[in-house]
């Protein structure tokens, strides 16, 4: 189990002193009760906490903050900040399944438009919900929503 995982890696940097991987291991902790409790008091009593594969978004969405604030960061010419975001993308990354190339996402994109008979735009949310539940995790849902759109607008 992936939360599991994360704990085992967590004790290991705290051993071995690694003080940006602990910090961000204890952000990425955070991060995945504030969802459970968030999920428990949606759903109403769910002890079991978040889903391996929401953990996996959850992690995703984490990188997707990181490269964000790396270009802030730039902007600002704060390269001490850059190097951190960076080495914490590499620390959330280890947790993440060998992400999909671009290709394998066109490719995984017109399947699934294809298997569902996707043709409008008015259909990209249930295209993109169908890519989350079959790829949770390997793939950049950002790369992915603009080739669907793209596709979508061509029909």
């Amino acid at each position: 189990m992936l939360r599991e995982r994360i704990n085992n890696e967590l004790k290991s940097a705290m051993r071995s002193k690694e003080q940006i991987k602990v910090l961000t291991l204890r952000l990425i902790n955070a991060a995945i009760k504030d969802r459970d409790i968030a999920d428990r008091v949606k759903i109403g009593g769910d002890d079991q906490g978040i889903s391996d594969d929401d953990i996996l978004q959850l992690l995703q969405s984490m990188i997707k903050q990181r490269r964000d604030s790396i270009e802030a960061y730039s902007k600002g010419g704060r390269d001490d900040l850059v190097n951190r975001e960076k080495a914490e993308i590499e620390v959330i990354r280890n947790f993440l399944p060998e992400q999909l190339t671009e290709d394998e996402i066109a490719s995984a994109v017109n399947s699934v438009i294809e298997d569902m008979g996707a043709s409008s735009l008015k259909e990209m949310g249930l295209v993109m919900s169908t890519l989350r539940q079959e790829y949770a995790g390997k793939i950049d849902f950002g790369k992915a929503s603009e080739i669907v759109k793209a596709r979508l607008a061509q029909s």
